[in-house]
């Protein structure tokens, strides 16, 4: 095979705070999703806000992107980018999928009237299309929970994650500034349409729980895929747009800061089942969340344990987002079958699985994805 420039592409220096913050969210998702099991609607949620850090990963990804590669396309080609994607993201999402596969048997409760009623062979084919990403619907939804991913619900996100990349590198990397603004402009005003209740376009179904809120866009009903498409767009490309204009805020502790920005963002009660929240959710999305990441990546760490603690959280940030998901399914098969069990015990429960996700995260990410990465790299990068 002849030899190009694009086969080898060096790291940039990474923005270890960005990396923090990324770790701080997936760490208030984990803790989200296990209230979710006790919870009696998105109105009475405790860490109310947990699903908006979807929102932020999408703003911390475009602006990533929009650093690592805006200026690299004169010496890589789509292929380029494209395996470069694969080999960042991909291993984790088969090791999040496997591991939804190998649990999934353990989650036969009346809370997932599908599972008894899947046979070995069916199990196998969405295991493969969940490691590929290819997302499934009707027969193939194994689980009965109307989720693209039966397996491992999260991974819609990175579904989406890679239409945002593809878009990317195909289209939206030629267009200028002003071209971006506008883009991001209009992105906008989707997300006034989903946080207002507005409905312009007449798609949504039955939102009475999820009114004035973005949750949505785990499966493929046409009104789920305009609720990704609004939640991948502006995040995104608001984020790329940032990496561009490049005007970032300095502040002094500024990964303490945009931590405790974030954590109050997500943990965030609901303001009623009205207009208020949803105001709440489109001020974050349009304005918070882009200037924690303007501070995040214009801030330095100081000291050796912000350093050590962001470095930290950088790393199983991924693994844990991607691979908690299957735990949560056995955790509410244990609290379905426990119900008279005392608070206590279900407190025990909850904070059992939460360091067993962690404990998996931090073992994947150490002994399954770096070395895994590296091993890809060396084959299909470096040349």
């Amino acid at each position: 095979m002849t030899e190009t420039p694009s086969c080898y592409l060096p790291s940039k220096q990474r923005y270890a705070i960005l990396d923090g913050l990324r770790g701080v969210a997936a760490m208030i998702v984990v803790m989200f999703h296990l209230f979710e099991t006790y919870s009696k609607g998105p109105a009475f949620q405790i860490v109310n806000h947990g699903y908006l850090a979807v929102d932020f990963f999408f703003v911390l990804s475009g602006f990533v992107i929009g650093y690592a590669y805006d200026d690299r396309w004169n010496k890589m080609s789509l292929k380029d980018f494209f395996k470069r994607r694969l080999v960042r993201l991909h291993p984790m999402v088969v090791m999040g999928t496997l591991i939804g596969a190998l649990l999934f048997f353990l989650g036969d409760c009346p809370a997932f009237p599908g599972i008894a009623a899947t046979p070995w062979w069916k199990l196998l084919i969405v295991t493969v299309l969940g490691a590929l990403l290819i997302p499934t619907k009707g027969s193939l939804d194994i689980r009965g929970w109307n989720e693209s991913y039966s397996l491992n619900g999260p991974a819609w996100t990175l579904m989406w994650e890679y239409v945002g990349n593809f878009l990317y590198a195909t289209i939206v990397r030629h267009f200028n500034k002003l071209a971006l603004g506008i883009l991001v402009c209009a992105s906008a005003f989707l997300t006034l349409n989903l946080t207002l209740n507005w409905d312009v376009f007449g798609l949504f179904t039955d939102r009475t729980a999820a009114a004035y809120t973005v949750i949505g866009g785990w499966n493929l009903d046409p009104d789920q895929i305009l609720i990704a498409v609004t939640r991948l767009f502006y995040p995104f490309f608001a984020g790329l747009l940032l990496s561009r204009v490049n005007k970032l805020i300095t502040l002094k502790g500024g990964f303490w800061w945009c931590a405790l920005l974030i954590a109050v963002i997500l943990v965030m009660p609901r303001l009623g089942g009205s207009l208020a929240n949803g105001i709440y959710e489109a001020f974050c999305i349009i304005v918070m969340f882009p200037l924690i990441v303007s501070i995040g990546a214009g801030s330095n760490i100081q000291g050796k344990k912000s350093a050590a603690v962001c470095e930290f959280l950088g790393g199983v940030s991924f693994p844990l987002y991607i691979t908690h998901y299957p735990l949560i399914y056995l955790q509410i098969n244990w609290a379905s079958s426990h119900q008279g069990a005392p608070l206590g015990t279900h407190i025990l429960v909850g904070v059992s699985i939460f360091i067993l996700a962690v404990l998996i995260a931090v073992a994947s990410y150490k002994l399954y994805d770096i070395p895994l990465r590296a091993k890809l790299k060396e084959r299909f990068l470096v040349r």
